[in-house]
């Protein structure tokens, strides 16, 4: 089973205006609508995906998550959004209503930081509700928005919450490899594979020995579509030539037991 963990969907008639902002200054690949994404999984062999939804306000957390929970379920898992300017119950509650169980926080969108107190705080109610979270971290807009999602930043949330199950994309360093591989490298959370436009930019050698000193079981599959394809993502992982059991972990052996732990 090949599962991606780290899609961006919008509701069709607000995709082309988000995507034509570029961003995080990339070029979208695809349209970034659910029934985009689902011929992108039937071309590239994804079985399942989970949908992000990002709310760059508080005022629209609710009507986030009530889109994003309002996808079919038979392959896709929706992930909503929770945002520190409200209560912590508020966010919550958001969540519940939409029967989600997966939250992404997103400190360039978002401008939240990782370390932020407030962010902390909800935190700490994930994971008393068993929610998963989902960070972008590391670079990809200015000096200032870099810094929230910077490396020691997730280590601090990390440390804050030690019972969340934390998911940091781009290998825990977006354009930040060097001081992921210091900060997070070898911590208890999942490190997650996009490196968008493309993963293959990356030295396979240092994918390699970062696999290895994380752990594969600890290292999951994301795309970060529409900004990338999925078939190419996957082409990368397998011509690292890993063991066949930590490539299976790695495309969707640890996702699939982390979204469905029965």
């Amino acid at each position: 089973m090949i599962v991606d963990i780290h899609c961006h969907v919008w509701p069709d008639h607000i995709a082309p205006q988000v995507l034509a902002s570029r961003p995080a200054a990339l070029d979208p690949v695809f349209d970034g609508t659910v029934g985009g994404l689902l011929r992108t999984m039937d071309a590239a062999g994804v079985d399942r995906a989970v949908c992000l939804g990002i709310a760059n306000t508080a005022r629209t957390v609710r009507r986030a998550n009530e889109f994003i929970g309002s996808i079919d379920r038979t392959r896709l898992t929706p992930f909503g959004t929770v945002h520190p300017d409200l209560p912590v119950e508020e966010n919550l509650r958001s969540l519940a209503d939409n029967g989600i169980r997966g939250v992404k926080l997103h400190p360039l969108f978002q401008e939240l930081s990782l370390a932020d107190p407030r962010v902390i705080d909800i935190a700490r109610g994930l994971a008393a509700e068993g929610i998963v979270v989902v960070t972008h971290a590391g670079a990809g807009g200015d000096e200032a928005a870099n810094e929230r999602g910077a490396p020691r930043s997730l280590r601090i949330l990390r440390d804050a919450v030690p019972d969340l199950t934390l998911i940091a994309c781009h290998y825990g360093g977006y354009h930040r490899l060097a001081e992921a591989e210091v900060e997070v490298l070898g911590s208890p959370l999942l490190l997650e594979t996009s490196w968008p436009p493309r993963l293959a930019e990356l030295d396979p050698e240092r994918l390699r020995a970062i696999i290895r000193r994380h752990g594969a079981h600890r290292v999951v599959f994301g795309s970060d579509w529409p900004m990338a394809d999925p078939a190419a993502e996957i082409a990368t992982i397998r011509s690292l030539g890993l063991d066949p059991a930590e490539e299976e972990a790695i495309l969707g052996g640890t996702l699939a037991g982390l979204l469905d732990p029965r």
